[in-house]
């Protein structure tokens, strides 16, 4: 199918979107009522986590069956020069909207740490905050929380030059393997698109490996919880929702290594590629700031 430059590709009517809001409005509603669950009981109750899975379970086949349908047009030739520019701004605006979420959680660091920690420990113009906590001393990382009858205090913090560090190895050495694979696309060598992509998903899984045992470690033998206050809050909301973005990521990555397998994408024409990729470069720098905000200093 032949397109001019200056035509548009207009999709025939699809059920996708309306499935869509209906497991984003279980997932987060789900979520929402297990939280409450957790904080008014000791466990969720059944039917918070049954609205919760289900919200997710549907979100995972819009996901196939969306998805499914922009690859199977985009390989009939349904799609114009425009439309693959409309899809390049798409990643784009949504790689920003990335950007600011996680700039929402540095924020959130940044004001705990400069604002809030000094002003409970008598510093800055409202360190009449010391008040309620005489005997707290400021200091980062906050150890021992203001109140510690209500958070737990922790013994050490995660050492950065250990699986931290490793963790940062991996993703940085990933990053190399994917621009790797779409150098190799690019000249279409899908041999070593293959290789190069299986060794990307390897890190990957590995990275996410780690990150597990990075938080049995803390809960385990650091007393490094979500209950340690402020510290651990922002700790395990960036390192956790990072986690959760590689995660994605690694499961994009998957898809295009069964897409190449399938004999999909070609050195002119593989944008889902190029998307992928964007966003797991994506993801390697947070974890580079992370590392360094979070762990370092």
């Amino acid at each position: 199918m032949e397109h001019s430059s200056d035509s548009y590709y207009v999709p025939d009517q699809s059920i996708w979107p309306i499935v869509g809001a209906i497991a984003m409005f279980l997932t987060l509603g789900g979520t929402g009522l297990t939280l409450v669950d957790l904080q008014t009981a000791d466990h969720a109750s059944q039917s918070s986590s049954i609205i919760m899975y289900s919200g997710v379970v549907i979100l995972t086949i819009m996901l196939f069956g969306w998805f499914g349908n922009v690859i199977a047009e985009s390989r009939r030739g349904a799609y114009s020069p425009q439309v693959d520019i409309s899809f390049r701004y798409g990643m784009t605006w949504f790689i920003f909207s990335e950007v600011m979420f996680f700039l929402a959680f540095f924020g959130a660091l940044y004001y705990a740490r400069t604002f809030s920690v000094p002003w409970l420990g008598g510093e800055g113009d409202k360190g009449l905050a010391n008040m309620l906590w005489p005997n707290f001393e400021a200091t980062w990382p906050l150890l021992t929380p203001p109140n510690p009858e209500m958070f737990t205090p922790i013994k050490e913090v995660m050492n950065p030059w250990t699986l931290p560090l490793i963790n940062t190895i991996l993703l940085v050495a990933s990053s190399v393997t994917v621009t790797f694979a779409h150098h190799a696309l690019r000249h279409g060598e899908r041999l070593k698109i293959k290789i190069w992509l299986a060794i990307t998903i390897v890190l990957a899984a590995v990275f996410l490996y780690v990150q597990a045992y990075e938080y049995a470690h803390a809960y385990s033998d650091l007393d490094l919880t979500l209950n340690s206050g402020i510290y651990g809050s922002t700790f395990f909301l960036l390192t956790g929702f990072h986690g959760f973005h590689v995660t994605i990521g690694t499961i994009i990555l998957i898809v295009l290594l069964i897409r190449v397998m399938k004999g999909h994408f070609t050195p002119d024409n593989h944008f889902a590629f190029e998307a992928g990729s964007w966003y797991w470069h994506f993801v390697d720098v947070v974890w580079l700031i992370l590392f360094l905000v979070v762990y370092v200093f």
